[in-house]
């Protein structure tokens, strides 16, 4: 072989085949496997490299079979009969190939996630491409932790059925969930079902930053999952200054659009007018007037001044006509006939919804109608006194 003597003497080869050393030989399986892949080698040339390439793969010695995979991880000169095989060897072996050589087909992929263990499962997974058939399978029967990997990879392709795949999979694990919703870009129904799982900052950029219809938003507005942040409005609602709180919920990031709307959706509107003013920087009375006042162009002008997310102003503008609409008494079951009447009148509006969301929602009407209040204890004294030294 041309090649081959150029770069090796013959005595390298007699190494190479019958050396008695294995780290003799895996030096010399390193020097020939790097020339070979700098070198642009004729069809007989590469035909030859192939056949020593098969001679390294089946050494007994790890360390040469070693020095082929991690020397040829990323080329594309190694075989692909070579390349599943040592896919199969050990995993100092076999990782360095998963995650990077290019002559792997996505068959081969498929059936190395479907009957490998949860390293060679995120060896894949961590591969700067990924094909829809990849991740679907990783999805379907991975570890947790390949699952996430694949997730967090920006280089992977998911189908929307792969997605809630691993979703159903891994419902209760927030590390799996967060990695998906972190995603650059989700279909609508992942993004929808996401946002009544997980909680907090995530679900805000959820709402914020991906397709979740107005209706969900106000679905997840009225829901319970979040109750003490609720509470903690409620009870602040009624403090003494309230404007000082509200300005401490914006320094520590807290006063988002899902916090807001969570108020608005329960009532309380004092809160959601002094959060209005405090983001958007004009000052209470005129905001006062832009809410109640100036019509529906009023508070379209000061929801946007606030920087609030556009998608989420139909739910913003339904639950403000609710309350408008609506007599507080003071009687027990004021919130719920609230939250019914605002959940009806949002039902009515003349836009598309779909099926789910409209069953939705009306199961959360029947809800309110079957069932009381649940009250929630929660001390906010650490908060307020928070706000004021702040």
């Amino acid at each position: 072989m041309t090649t081959t003597r150029s770069a090796l003497s013959d005595s390298d080869i007699r190494l190479l085949v019958k050396g008695a050393e294995p780290e003799e030989r895996a030096l010399v399986a390193h020097r020939l496997c790097r020339h070979m892949d700098r070198t642009n080698l004729t069809d007989e040339e590469r035909a030859e490299a192939h056949k020593i390439l098969r001679l390294m793969a089946r050494d007994a010695a790890e360390q040469v079979r070693r020095a082929l995979a991690v020397t040829l991880k990323s080329s594309p000169l190694i075989p692909r009969d070579v390349a599943n095989r040592l896919a199969r060897d050990v995993e100092t072996i076999a990782v360095p190939m998963l995650n990077y050589s290019p002559v792997f087909s996505d068959d081969d992929l498929a059936e190395i996630v479907r009957v490998g263990g949860p390293v060679r499962q995120s060896a894949v997974a961590r591969r700067p491409v990924l094909s829809e058939q990849v991740t679907s399978v990783i999805a379907e029967v991975a570890a947790p932790e390949a699952v996430r990997t694949a997730c967090e990879n920006k280089g992977a392709s998911f189908t929307e059925k792969g997605l809630q795949t691993a979703i159903d999979r891994f419902e209760a694990s927030e590390t799996v969930l967060a990695s998906i919703a972190l995603r650059s870009a989700l279909p609508a129904s992942v993004s929808e079902r996401l946002v009544t799982l997980i909680t907090g900052e995530l679900r805000e950029r959820l709402i914020s930053g991906h397709d979740v219809s107005p209706q969900t938003a106000l679905a997840v507005a009225i829901g319970t999952r979040e109750r003490a942040s609720l509470d903690l409005v409620e009870q602040a609602a009624r403090a003494a200054d309230l404007p000082t709180f509200v300005a401490h919920l914006r320094k520590g990031q807290r006063l988002t659009a899902s916090l807001l709307l969570r108020a608005l959706a329960n009532g309380q509107m004092s809160f959601f007018e002094w959060g209005l003013a405090e983001l958007s920087g004009v000052p209470h009375h005129r905001t006062w007037l832009m809410v109640h006042d100036a019509g529906d162009l009023g508070l379209k002008a000061i929801y946007e001044r606030a920087g609030l997310p556009g998608r989420l102003l139909p739910a913003f503008r339904a639950a403000v006509d609710a309350f408008h609409a609506m007599d507080f008494d003071g009687q027990p079951g004021d919130l719920q006939r609230f939250q019914r009447r605002m959940l009806e009148r949002f039902l009515s509006q003349p836009q598309a919804m779909s099926a789910e969301d409209t069953d939705y929602l009306l199961d959360k009407i029947d809800q309110l109608t079957a069932q009381p209040e649940m009250e929630v204890e929660i001390d906010v004294e650490m908060e307020l006194e928070a706000a004021h030294a702040a």
